[in-house]
């Protein structure tokens, strides 16, 4: 899990609910968390992405004053693939498909229990690109090439010919999947398992709206894909251009 020269991971929490906030600090404190915590949308944006900014992790609210939770979310993304977990007042589906749209990488009803907090904010870590660990002596670089986008693993990195590609957290390990079963399909519920770190109902829309992302980012057609095809009834495939 990311941590800091001190062995401490530094989580900025975006919510105007400040009883919340001191809660969420006071449990997570003491197992290692650094929490940081602001009360509006424009402080949210200012923090998230001020220069130097080093955060691990983000919890950011749906309902705050100033801007909204999906608004500052979009900011965040223009800037940074820091790992996101979105609070929704009321679990509805239209705030998490929204979230996830705009490039959150989980999200939670603000009904949650700290120790499911604790949870997914360690599963996000885990898949987070801004683990900078890695081994004492250098090693090659392990490679996904499909036609002109290629994946580097170790760096957790994308491009499309000399493009480097903006991805989550999610949407890295969901097109690494894919790469890696090339020319075969990927069902979505062996997505959701080996890129969500937990599971889902068979027809949560999540991966749905990922592959849509990933198709924008990609320049893909979902009419007539060069890279994503969907297979209906069974999931996703992966196929280079001819």
């Amino acid at each position: 899990m990311p941590e800091t020269a001190d062995g401490r991971t530094r989580l900025l929490m975006i919510d105007d609910d400040r009883k919340l906030c001191r809660l969420v600090a006071a449990y997570l404190g003491p197992l290692g968390f650094d929490v940081t915590a602001v009360h509006t949308g424009p402080e949210g944006v200012e923090r998230a992405t001020e220069p130097g900014a080093q955060w691990h992790a983000i919890v950011l609210d749906v309902m705050l004053p100033g801007l909204d939770g999906f608004e500052v979310l979009r900011r965040i993304r223009a800037v940074s693939p820091v790992p996101v977990l979105m609070l929704t007042a009321r679990g509805d589906e239209t705030d998490r498909i929204v979230g996830l749209e705009v490039g959150a990488d989980d999200y939670l009803p603000k009904t949650f229990s700290t120790r499911e907090l604790l949870a997914r904010l360690r599963a996000v870590l885990r898949r987070s690109s801004l683990n900078a660990r890695g081994p004492a002596a250098p090693a090659p670089p392990s490679e996904l090439v499909v036609g002109d986008l290629r994946l580097n693993l170790d760096a957790r990195s994308a491009a499309l010919g000399s493009q480097p590609l903006t991805l989550t957290p999610v949407e890295f390990d969901l097109l690494a999947s894919l790469a890696k079963a090339r020319g075969r399909v990927k069902s979505r519920e062996a997505l959701l398992d080996e890129c969500r770190d937990r599971n889902y109902e068979v027809f949560d829309r999540s991966i749905d709206v990922h592959i849509s992302a990933l198709r924008r980012k990609l320049g893909d057609d979902a009419k007539e894909p060069r890279y994503i095809r969907t297979v209906r009834s069974a999931g996703y495939l992966l196929a280079g251009p001819e």
